[in-house]
């Protein structure tokens, strides 16, 4: 290969648009703008996001993201984080005082993500279904 017989890749290049070249080129009297308006004509443009004076949507959309004042409240912990916990009586307020949720949670879900060998009684907790055969089939229970 020498410098001199390097070219693009087939369909890489575009011949450049040659307006005002007759009817026959297609981009022949208009140059291809249309007819009339602000955007026809040299130097007309607008702004990006311009709606022609209706308020623009970046305008129109709330300034802030939603988040859920419920999810303050509520917390979930897995199966496998009751292996690590030294109590096998276990509430909300157990979990919240060895930081295994955040202060201000109320209601705590337990999910089914990992194992349990441990046994442990579980007050006051939201428990799943599959999270629930799991706990008692290693010895616990769920009030």
């Amino acid at each position: 290969m020498k410098l001199n017989t390097i070219k693009p890749a087939e369909g890489a290049t575009k011949a450049r648009k040659r307006v005002g070249r007759g009817i026959g080129s297609g981009l022949g009297k208009t140059c291809g703008r249309g007819h009339k308006g602000q955007k026809s004509r040299s130097g007309g443009f607008h702004k990006v996001g311009f709606e022609g004076g209706q308020l623009p949507i970046h305008k129109r959309l709330p300034k802030f993201g939603f988040t859920s004042r419920m999810a303050e409240t509520r917390a979930e912990i897995c199966l496998y984080q009751f292996g690590s916990m030294d109590a096998s009586d276990i509430d909300v307020n157990y979990l919240i005082e060895n930081g295994y949720v955040k202060r201000g949670v109320t209601k705590v879900k337990v999910i089914n993500t990992g194992n349990i060998e441990k046994a442990v009684n579980l007050k006051g907790l939201v428990v799943t279904k599959g999270a629930q055969e799991a706990i008692e089939k290693a010895g616990g229970k769920v009030e």
